[in-house]
């Protein structure tokens, strides 16, 4: 009997070398490893993809690790193990609660931060922690390896520099310094797709990012440089929404959002004083 999944092919690699070998000889290939975006495009017939590489598993792309002041999380780390890593708490502690607020406990079981990465929706929770922070997104091919800041990683929406015949390896965090906030607000207070997520750190320079404002989790570079000017809070709010370009959809309207993204600037900058 065919059905709608007939269609599909799905590699099931040995190894990573295995993994990036068919990516560079079998292309187009699209590695799956939660499947919990992959699965509502199957649910909802919008995905148009149909030959798969499965990574989940894979020695070599997951754990938690730390060497000297870096923070290295393999790309199939999950939620659940972001939440419940020590050394995630201790260092990047706004990672923690934005994992928190990913769908729910099934969810962030199977969701990887390599893939919220490589899915590149805006309104990702994690990625704004990972501007904030600076990380670096380590791609690798067969051949080579090399490290991405996660600030020019997206090239528009769903877009990246990424190569076809790349995954992602693992995410590396430098030294934090200053307190780290983050604020997630949705429809409802769990389960829910952002309207705005904002992920910020109180430093020499302040280092904001937002989610579900943009084509792309962004960075506000103008506000930052204000703040640390030290500036009026009300004219880092104003120079803050001129920045961001939001659009109205299914969730939310631009001014909702302009107006929440300078009140959630206010409330970092409040509660770190």
């Amino acid at each position: 009997m065919r059905t709608s999944l007939s269609p599909l092919q799905l590699l099931r690699p040995r190894s990573l070398r295995d993994a990036l070998r068919l990516l560079r000889e079998e292309r187009p290939l699209v590695p799956l490893a939660g499947c919990t975006d992959v699965y509502v495009g199957l649910n909802f017939s919008t995905l148009h993809d149909q030959r798969f590489l499965n990574i989940w598993g894979l020695d070599g792309l997951g754990g938690i690790s730390a060497d000297g002041d870096v923070l290295r999380i393999g790309a199939l780390a999950t939620y659940t193990e972001i939440i419940g890593s020590p050394l995630v708490r201790r260092r990047v502690p706004m990672l923690v609660s934005a994992a928190r607020e990913v769908g729910a406990v099934q969810i962030q079981n199977r969701g990887t931060l390599g893939g919220n990465i490589a899915n590149g929706s805006p309104a990702g929770d994690t990625l704004p922690v990972l501007a904030a922070a600076e990380a670096l997104v380590e791609l690798q091919s067969i051949d080579a390896t090399r490290k991405v800041p996660f600030t020019t990683f997206y090239t528009g929406y769903r877009q990246s520099v990424m190569r076809s015949d790349e995954l992602i390896t693992a995410i590396e965090f430098p030294r934090i310094e200053g307190p780290q906030w983050f604020r997630k607000v949705g429809t409802r207070a769990a389960q829910s797709i952002s309207k705005v997520v904002m992920a910020a750190v109180r430093a020499d320079r302040p280092r904001i990012a937002l989610g579900s404002v943009a084509p792309t989790v962004v960075r506000v570079p103008r506000t930052e440089e204000a703040l640390a000017a030290g500036a009026a809070l009300t004219d880092a709010q104003r120079m803050l929404q001129e920045e961001i370009h939001p659009i109205d959809d299914i969730r939310s309207t631009a001014a909702y959002r302009r107006r929440v993204s300078a009140n959630l600037l206010a409330q970092f900058w409040g509660d770190t004083a």
